[in-house]
Order: C-alpha cells, then structure tokens, then sequence
C-alpha cells in the first residue's frame, strides 16, 4: 500500500506519538510497503529510504515575543497562519493541530498527484485538514492514542481555580476533534481502556473503533547488565503531566522507611514545577534523584538498569511506554490500575503490581513488599521482560493497521461517488 503518514509534532523526544510514528514507518517499509512520513518540527528520526516531507511552521508556543522577534527567520512570523498561532498562543491556545491540518491541505494536491496515496494515517491531529483530504477522495484514519478530554479532565482535578480552568479549555481543541473524529473513514486506538473513553468522550461506538496495541522494541530495550543501581524506583516520564501521578508516587515513598530512595528521569522540570514543590512539601530532598538533562535513547534505556523497580502512577495511560519498555528491560513495574496499565502490565501479577489509582497507601504497600523480596523481584522482572516480547510488537501492529487501511480503502471504493 502507499501511506501517508501524519504526524504534527514527529521527534521521539516530544512523546509517545514520535515514537509511535518511527516505528510504524520503519516496520511498513520492512513489509514493502511505499511509507511517506509528512511531519512538522521537531521532525522525527526515520530509517534510511523513509520519505520525510516537511511542513514547515516556527513553533511559537510558549516563546516570549521578545524571543521570538530576536530570532534569524522573524520576518516569516508576518505569515497569516503563523501570525495567527503567535496571537492565539499568547492567551494559552495550542494552536499547532489546527495549523498543520490547514498547511497540509494547502500542499495535498500536489501530493497526491505525485504519489497517489491510497490511505492517509493521522497520527492523532484531529485537525480540520483531515476532512478536506478525505472529500478531495483519499481516506483517512486517525489514531486515537486516547482522548484529550482526559488530560483537561487531570488538570481540573488539580487545579480547581476558575482562571486555570478556562486556560486549560482554551488550550486543548477539544472541539475540533470533537467535530473531526467521527466523519474520518476510519478510527483506531491502542488498548481497549481508550476505546471506552473514546465512545465517551466522542460519541462513536466501540464497535466503530479498532484496537491495535503499540510494540515495543524488544532488541534495544533490554537489560543492560553491569549497571551500577542508583535509586530503589524509578519513575519516566512528564511530571508536569498532571495524569502521570507524580504526587501520589511522592506521598507513597514519604511513607516508605527512609533508605528507599527515587530517580526521576524527566529532560522538562521546571525550577518552580509539581516536582520542586512536592519535595520541598514531603521532606524528601535527600531521597529523591532527578536526571533532568535530555537523553539520548541509549542514556534512556541505561536508565532502566540503575533501579530495582519501575513506577508507573499515572491516573491514565492510552497505553503506556514507560511501563513496556521498563518490562522490556526486565525490571518489574508498582502500576496504577488504571487507564491500559492493566492491559501492559497484566492482572496476574507475574509481570508487576497493580494498586488502586491515586492510593499512596496501597502503593507504598506493594513497593515495600517487592523491595522486600530480591530473588521474587528479580523472577518478576524476567516474566516482564517475556511478557513484553510476546505480546507488544510493533511488526504486528503494522500488519492489523494494514488490514484495517484494505478494508477502508475497499469500502471508500464501494462508497457511490
């Protein structure tokens, strides 16, 4: 088949979905299929052969004007759509979804006329865009890693204030993919916990929407022995994210016995952030290590092997990297049951431990217990590390999305014209 794959914000260190993207593309092209990434900056990282087209923008969220007007290219901020996303940007709109959607369609004719696209993948845009592409007679099939609606929904729960909710409305356009998600020829997602939020929070049926579960590369995540541990716990990921839990995590190791110590890997910590705070509040200054340099991928997945235990507290997860690729590693996860956590992790405890979300008591209880026994956490972390080889593999993910764009492309076929 030939594929377009989409991906407004495309470089692995931005999030699961630059990795989701990568990996896709890499196993489409392995199976001989004709991939073409279309992406904005921060671009991805493809393997050789892969077609990169570039839609351009400047990136201007979160950049002070002063900043901005010191930079080499300023002149192009005078673009309509660019101008644009620097006036919206400054009352808290994250306004990169719609903007790619509108530069894309701008450039699609042209495209396609070169490389006659027989599906489009949107890697969760949601944008306006998409329904103009798919009228101009290419379908198109989004992935829903899981509804932005959930993280507004984590950031009320936290911040109760009028003024930072009507921030945070305004941030996420909601509405947009709200309108977009249910006319696209095609929605899928990556666990059945998702699934269920998507029926919820967009209204289209589960049965209108397929589950797909991500891979995780078993050949580069894997335990790294001769590491040298340097916390008990390890936790990755956003701690500004508010979904991830990292307040509940804190308060469990404020109840657990003073030796146990956490590293937190996390390349976006403010000075004045969730992190800083909760462990000035807590009193866990000398318990706690932050890496908060930017990594490289070989760095991150050293990481999995300086702690005995990985932590994943998050309120929910469309799936879960940190928690695959820690398994990956053969380190056993303390995970929140919730969201696909129990998806990944499983519920037969063979691969970790499940506890009740936002429960510091239960998962200080579950740490204490693991830590306490070496021998059954080292047998944990090898049933995690099998668990994930069998079960996540993105050259299995590719071949369902593959079957899934034949049947939508055969029923745009049928479709009266």
């Amino acid at each position: 088949m030939r594929i377009a794959l989409l991906t407004y914000r495309g470089n692995m260190y931005c999030g699961g979905q630059g990795i989701y993207a990568a990996y896709l593309a890499r196993e489409w092209r392995r199976a001989g299929h004709d991939v073409h990434v279309i992406a904005s900056p921060p671009l991805p990282t493809l393997d050789p052969g892969i077609p990169l087209h570039v839609i351009p923008n400047h990136n201007v969220f979160g950049v002070p004007l002063e900043t901005l007007a010191r930079r080499s290219d300023r002149m192009g901020l005078f673009q309509p759509l660019t101008l644009w996303e620097t006036g919206v940007s400054r009352f808290g709109v994250f306004p990169e979804m719609q903007t790619f959607g509108f530069r894309l369609l701008r450039r699609w004719r042209a495209l396609q006329e070169r490389h006659r696209f027989d599906v489009v993948f949107d890697n969760q845009s949601l944008s306006w865009g998409l329904l103009g592409i798919q009228a101009a007679g290419t379908p198109v099939v989004s992935v829903i890693h899981h509804p932005l609606h959930l993280d507004r929904e984590a950031d009320f729960a936290i911040e109760p204030s009028l003024a930072r909710k009507i921030k945070r409305t305004l941030y996420f356009p909601l509405l947009m993919q709200q309108v977009v998600a249910p006319r696209l020829a095609g929605v899928v997602t990556v666990s059945e916990a998702s699934r269920r939020e998507i029926e919820r929070c967009f209204g289209i049926p589960e049965k209108r929407v397929e589950v797909v579960y991500n891979g995780t590369d078993t050949d580069l995540f894997k335990p790294r022995p001769g590491r040298e541990i340097e916390a008990d716990l390890l936790f990755v990921g956003r701690t500004e994210d508010r979904k991830k839990g990292i307040g509940t995590l804190l308060q469990a190791l404020a109840r657990l016995p003073e030796n146990v110590t956490l590293k937190i890997v996390d390349g976006r910590i403010p000075d004045h952030g969730l992190v800083p705070r909760l462990i000035r509040r807590y009193g866990l200054e000398r318990r706690v290590v932050i890496q908060k340099r930017w990594l490289d991928l070989e760095e991150l997945i050293g990481e999995y092997s300086t702690a005995r235990l990985a932590v994943v507290p998050s309120f929910f997860e469309g799936f879960g990297f940190p928690a695959s690729e820690a398994m990956a590693c053969g380190l056993p996860v303390v995970a929140s049951a919730a969201g696909a956590l129990p998806e990944v992790v499983g519920s037969d405890g063979h691969a970790g431990r499940l506890v009740p979300p936002r429960d510091p008591a239960a998962m200080a209880a579950a740490i204490a217990e693991l830590l306490a026994d070496p021998v059954g956490l080292a047998q944990m972390g090898r049933h995690a590390r099998t668990r994930v080889q069998h079960t996540f593999r993105w050259r299995d993910a590719a071949a369902q999305l593959v079957g899934i764009f034949e049947d939508v492309r055969r029923a745009a076929h049928r479709r009266p014209r």
